[in-house]
């Protein structure tokens, strides 16, 4: 008789320590603290999100974070896949980039106005594609 195959998981404690929700969650914490401190004693916004970004890159907080949003039975693992989504990385890349430009020409109310309708679009196009999948 053959076996099907054994898919075996690590649960020992020997697992990296990026899987270890007492190890991240701990991280996450500490990231929002010193988010708040840095905006508590006006720390520059690009030095913050810099900030966040390398410990983010380095820690695989983001990873973790996502894998965390995941568990959310039904909803969770399509707001993974959206996020993921190429598009929606471009879409806001070419917001920020187009905003950049118009700031510098002077247009900042403009920029505000465009802002406001780039994240409304973004977060439509999330909510359709939640909805889509459900439905």
């Amino acid at each position: 008789m053959i076996e099907p195959d054994k898919f075996e998981v690590d649960l020992s404690p020997r697992a990296p320590w990026w899987r270890n929700w007492k190890v991240m969650l701990p991280v996450w914490c500490v990231i929002g603290g010193l988010v708040w401190l840095g905006l508590y004693f006006n720390v520059d916004r690009s030095v913050i999100a810099g900030s966040v970004v390398a410990v983010g890159l380095l820690s695989n907080a983001f990873a973790w974070l996502l894998g965390f949003i995941a568990l959310v039975p039904v909803v969770g693992p399509i707001i993974v896949k959206v996020l993921s989504i190429g598009f929606i990385w471009l879409l806001n890349a070419v917001g920020y980039l187009v905003a950049y430009i118009a700031i510098r020409r002077g247009y900042s109310k403009d920029v505000l106005t465009y802002r406001g309708l780039t994240i409304a679009v973004i977060i439509g196009i999330v909510i359709g594609f939640v909805l889509g999948r459900l439905l």
